[in-house]
């Protein structure tokens, strides 16, 4: 999972830094550090933060020649 694409989850998914904290328990200053890239992320924030975008129906696209990304699941909101 890259920064970039968290920034293009929760914009999919229409949340703040702070709703992305609240879902995954992580605190939203080591949010916003990992995807400006000032914080590389531990393995335990990296897991916690794409569970709970997965689990708002976030689906991560890995770097398949076209680059990195994210979809919406079918009938996620």
């Amino acid at each position: 999972m890259k920064p970039a694409q968290v920034r293009m989850a929760r914009a999919a998914l229409n949340w703040s830094l702070s709703d992305l904290a609240k879902a995954s328990g992580v605190h939203r200053n080591t949010i916003s550090n990992f995807e400006t890239g000032k914080f590389g992320g531990s393995e335990t924030v990296r897991i916690a933060i794409r569970e709970a975008l997965e689990s708002a129906g976030v689906e991560f696209i890995a770097e398949n020649g076209g680059g990195p990304g994210v979809r919406l699941k079918k009938g996620a909101k």
